[in-house]
């Protein structure tokens, strides 16, 4: 068979494969399903977030960040839209992606509504895809009461207790300079 349907058809395999784990880390979380949840990531991954309120090296690094978020959830639900997926041309066992989500979570008895972006990298280990980093990118994370009102403010991360600057748009440029790109055209 040609070399070129051969990395056509394991990219839609891989594609897949991706698309499941994100799947599943959503579920795992959701559900506290532990051994799922560290199916889901190589040895030597990376999760953090932008807001410093998150950090995991390696694997038992990231459980027992995982460990200390569950044990202040009562609940949570995560979703998980749309996935942008990029493969690496010099290696067909690596790819990047951004992932589009929403979560609501019951946390140390407040109910918080978030929405997030992942930036994430995966490698694929023994015929295996799993993540090698994942970071977490808040648009907003608030108590469920604030929403409306922090939709419209650029303190959007509320859920520990102060007012902080969100992680995403306002730091982007093309955020801040569409008004130029559009005179252009």
């Amino acid at each position: 068979m040609d070399q070129d349907i051969l990395k056509r058809i394991d990219r839609l395999e891989s594609r897949n494969a991706i698309l499941e784990i994100i799947a599943n880390y959503c579920k795992s979380c959701d559900d506290r399903d532990v051994p799922l949840l560290r199916s889901t990531f190589t040895d030597d991954a990376v999760v953090r977030s932008l807001d410093g309120m998150m950090e995991g090296i390696g694997i038992d690094g990231i459980m027992e960040m995982y460990r200390k978020r569950f044990e202040v959830l009562a609940i949570s639900v995560h979703w998980t839209h749309d996935s942008i997926i990029t493969f690496d041309e010099t290696d067909p066992d690596k790819a990047s992606g951004e992932v589009f989500c929403h979560a609501e979570a019951h946390r140390n008895g407040q109910t918080l509504v978030g929405s997030l972006r992942y930036d994430d990298e995966y490698r694929r280990e023994n015929g295996v895809w799993k993540f090698s980093q994942r970071i977490l990118k808040f648009l907003y994370y608030v108590p469920v009461e604030e929403y409306g009102e922090a939709l419209g403010s650029q303190t959007r991360m509320r859920a520990y207790g102060d007012r902080r600057a969100s992680d995403y748009p306002e730091s982007f440029d093309c955020y801040n300079t569409w008004a130029q790109h559009c005179a252009a055209q």
